[in-house]
């Protein structure tokens, strides 16, 4: 699809956006293979992202008149080294339909303004090893690999 980019608004999620975000969500479980462990619904998208305060997480959109075709998906690490706060970005997603647009630069240039303008130190996220894609996007837009750290994970059962 060759969409304008004046037609695509980039704006902070709210939660009448609630469901439309789960959308995205669960269509990027399906993409990074953990569907089988996702367990969002809609209402812990609102309960979490909109009712909470402070929210568990905020997020970015990209709409398309009344749809919302990308996600960005983010939370704030207030207490850091450098005595600034970094943010933590967990999920970007644009619709396939809509990729090859810029979409996804412009929402992450919303979260730099976002970045900036709460004087944090850096960004910070993970890519899968696999995703090629997304690594190129990344170093595209400037970023570095940080080889220096290993994710680690300490899964608990309830």
């Amino acid at each position: 699809m060759n969409t304008n980019h004046r037609e695509i608004k980039i704006r902070n999620a709210v939660a009448a956006d609630s469901e439309k975000l789960w959308v995205l969500m669960k269509e990027l479980a399906v993409f990074e293979n953990y569907i089988d462990s996702f367990a969002i619904t809609p209402a812990i998208v609102l309960e979490s992202g909109f009712k909470k305060n402070p929210p568990d997480f905020y997020a970015i959109v990209a709409e398309h008149g009344d749809s919302i075709v990308g996600m960005l998906v983010y939370y704030f690490l207030p207490y850091t080294a450098q005595n600034r706060p970094s943010i933590y970005l967990k999920e970007l997603y644009v619709d396939p339909y809509y990729r090859g647009q810029k979409i996804g630069e412009q929402l992450m240039g919303a979260l730099r303004k976002e970045a900036e303008n709460k004087k944090c130190g850096q960004i910070k996220w993970t890519v899968a090893t696999w995703n090629e894609s997304g690594k190129k996007f990344y170093e595209r837009l400037g970023a570095n690999e940080n080889t220096e750290w290993l994710n680690y994970e300490w899964n608990i059962s309830l």
